[in-house]
């Protein structure tokens, strides 16, 4: 039982972490602590168990009871009939108590007629049911046929949790699979022993067997029904998130410019998390002066105090030096698309470079830092991209607006990205402005979200300009942009 248990939990561990709340081994451990304290008897009180080891933020604590509440929204799997009604009122309760359902309680054939019934239970009702009336039942041979009459709901349950893991129910990926794993779970139950059984029972000429054959053929089709109903929430329990993250994956390699519009609030929401993850990386990597390299004459200079003894112990520490990044974003065209998730993922990154000041431009160029400041990041986003992205794209007259606003403020601890695709219009590239900026700063990186085949093609200017960057990246997908700026922070650190 205890080993049944464990792997209730185990899989309800799995369906929060297919969710997205984070649950380390340890984790894991308290909560079959809890549950071998508290036992699965009151709902509420696991709930509230379970809820004090595994959530740990108010985000995943909202996850973790929708997840709880439809992962153990254990239903009745017998017929609503109770088993005296079954017996006794099969001839009164056949007028619309299976409507909607097609549970078929009632005792008559015909009365069924308004509920979901499958194709097997419908061939075998082709033929009407004879008029049995109430009165007394053989007994069962089947497993499945006993535990059906026995209306032992714990049983039939965790047989029928059972049968999901043998079907590999959480391996459902698809909607239209519904069916295909309702049948294996039926026949890891034994649906073809009660078949068989039921077969048996209605050709039989006792009418104790006949009628337990009625009686069956019922609570079978009730129980595919239930089955079916089990499958659908545990495809929305697993496979709605896994759809999403097969989604996101794709979103994360696919052309930001071939993004949809309604996939762009999924997008935020991965630059967002992306961002977290590279926060979380690089700030661990300054909390390393109370391990690492023992720092010897330091240690001995603090310590002369106590005759030489090695009380106090100081390690080597590098400091880090935050960089601070100019981000000069082309919104022109089909390059807006680009812009838009790069001032999205540096503006996501401010623990990390707080220093973060990002300029606009089509022709003239804008710096539109205290705009995110004063607005939230989606509106700031549509300002710019609405009121910067007209007119003619000029990189040349942009680089010299950079030099006129901020030249002054670039120095050895100054990286300047800029995105843009290099098409100037056969116009003046200013490339002496550009090579300025390299002398200046520290790096220059340019992401072009075109391919490298076409850098040189057209009014493109990125062979003259890549004489005067440290790096020239083709920067097109979220996943790019991941690299690059994660490349970024290593180098900053």
């Amino acid at each position: 039982m205890k080993r049944t248990l464990d792997r209730t939990l185990t899989s309800f561990i799995a369906a929060l972490r297919n969710a997205d709340v984070r649950v380390s081994p340890a984790e894991t451990l308290d909560a079959m602590g809890a549950l071998e304290l508290v036992g699965y008897r009151d709902r509420a009180f696991l709930k509230d168990s379970l809820a004090l080891v595994l959530p740990k933020t108010a985000a995943e604590t909202e996850t973790f009871d929708a997840t709880f509440d439809q992962f153990f929204a254990f239903e009745d799997p017998q017929p609503k009939a109770d088993a005296q009604g079954a017996q006794g009122e099969g001839d009164d309760a056949g007028d619309g108590q299976g409507e909607g359902r097609g549970e078929g309680e009632g005792g008559g054939g015909k009365g069924q007629g308004g509920g979901k019934r499958s194709k097997f239970a419908a061939f075998q009702d082709a033929e009407e049911e004879e008029e049995l009336g109430p009165g007394e039942m053989a007994s069962p041979r089947s497993t499945l046929g006993r535990l059906l009459m026995d209306a032992s709901v714990v049983e039939l349950t965790v047989r029928m949790a059972e049968a999901a893991r043998e079907a590999k129910l959480e391996e459902i990926r698809v909607f239209t699979q519904k069916g295909l794993y309702t049948r294996k779970i039926m026949d890891a139950m034994g649906l073809a022993e009660l078949t068989r059984e039921i077969l048996d029972l209605r050709a039989s000429a006792g009418v104790r067997e006949r009628r337990l054959g009625q009686e069956l053929g019922k609570r079978r089709d009730a129980l595919r029904e239930r089955v079916r109903d089990y499958v659908e929430q545990q495809f929305l329990l697993h496979a709605d998130v896994t759809g999403r993250r097969l989604r996101e994956e794709l979103l994360q390699k696919v052309k930001l410019s071939n993004v949809e519009q309604r996939n762009f609030r999924l997008i935020g929401e991965i630059v967002m998390r992306m961002a977290k993850k590279l926060v979380a990386l690089h700030s661990r990597r300054r909390k390393v002066f109370k391990r690492g390299q023992l720092n010897v004459p330091r240690t001995l200079r603090h310590n002369m105090s106590y005759d030489g003894s090695l009380f106090d112990l100081h390690w080597k520490s590098v400091k880090v030096d935050r960089p601070k990044v100019f981000a000069i974003c082309d919104v022109s065209g089909s390059v807006a698309s680009y812009a838009r998730f790069m001032l999205m993922f540096l503006y996501s990154l401010e623990e990390v470079m707080p220093k973060v000041r990002a300029f606009a431009f089509s022709s003239d160029l804008a710096e539109v830092t205290e705009l995110f400041e004063r607005n939230r990041l989606e509106d700031a986003i549509a300002k710019t991209l609405r009121d910067y992205s007209g007119g003619s794209t000029d990189y040349g007259q942009a680089f010299a607006d950079f030099r006129k606003r901020c030249m002054d403020d670039v120095d050895n601890r100054t990286t300047i990205v800029i995105l843009g695709d290099a098409r100037n219009n056969y116009g003046d590239p200013r490339t002496d402005i550009l090579k300025e900026m390299y002398d200046r700063a520290k790096r220059v990186l340019w992401l072009n979200p075109e391919p490298r085949s076409t850098w040189h093609t057209g009014d493109a200017e990125m062979r003259k300009y890549t004489a005067y960057v440290h790096q020239a990246l083709e920067c097109n997908s979220l996943s790019h942009l991941n690299r690059v700026v994660g490349g970024l922070l290593r180098a900053a650190t």
